[in-house]
């Protein structure tokens, strides 16, 4: 285990600084740009950039550029959803995604605002739709960036934090310890699963919780809806959602 990981990150390692960090720079730019991070593993790219970090310098270069790689992808993602949003939305590959998942979108957004900006950071085919979701509604682009600004520092840190840990704590304990690299496997299990725990959390949550607001609005309009009744005036249709978001 030690001779085939020693060999990975030594290959890793061997790839120029520079060139390792504009690397995780484009993939998590791509990431949150025009739909490609449903296909780009931009988490993937910064664990395995990370895991090349030797110094402190190295480090924040790296938590740098991922940030601005983020910002700068989800911006796009925003400047295309305010310019060709709908256009986007009934291409192939927008018609391929679904319907459904814009839908979800669009309604979680109006229904979480902010919040919703910031979670989806953190939640599966949302942190792609979002940006572009975003750019075509009435939000602000400055709003936009005071709830994304701070998910990509917490998700940037975390990554980069954990990848660098990992490759170090192996570093160390490898000329000692022969399940140095179990060590090592071990860190990198532990953090992807507790991500995908904290996801799975985040979603049924928000599911929870639209399903709330949804059945709030519901006996809103019912009550509307006999007040309207009973005052001798005709109540307009109303159109329910197939399906509850995130369900």
């Amino acid at each position: 285990m030690n001779d085939i990981l020693g060999w990975i990150l030594d290959t890793v390692s061997s790839v120029d600084p520079v060139v390792r960090t504009l690397i995780a720079f484009v993939g998590i730019l791509l990431e949150t740009s025009v739909l490609i991070g449903l296909v780009v593993p931009g988490d993937t790219i910064v664990l395995v950039a990370a895991t090349g970090v030797k110094t402190p310098v190295e480090y924040f270069a790296l938590v740098f550029a991922v940030i601005a790689g983020a910002l700068i992808g989800e911006s796009i993602g925003f400047a295309l959803g305010r310019y060709f949003g709908p256009r986007i939305r009934r291409s192939t590959f927008g018609r391929r995604l679904g319907e459904k998942n814009w839908m979800q979108a669009e309604d979680y957004l109006k229904r979480r605002g902010g919040i919703a900006v910031f979670l989806s950071r953190f939640l599966p085919v949302l942190h792609s739709l979002i940006p572009l979701t975003v750019g075509m509604s009435t939000m602000r682009y400055r709003t936009f960036m005071a709830w994304t600004v701070p998910a990509c520092l917490i998700w940037s840190f975390a990554y980069v934090s954990v990848g660098a840990a990992a490759a170090g704590s192996y570093r160390e304990l490898s000329g000692r310890l022969h399940f140095a690299g179990y060590i090592f496997v071990g860190i990198i299990a532990a953090f992807i699963v507790l991500v995908y725990l904290v996801k799975k959390w985040l979603h049924r949550r928000e599911a929870r919780h639209m399903t709330r607001l949804a059945e709030s609005g519901a006996a809103v309009s019912g009550s509307v809806a006999s007040a309207s009744t009973e005052s001798g005036s005709t109540a307009p249709d109303t159109v329910d959602n197939d399906d509850p978001p995130f369900v």
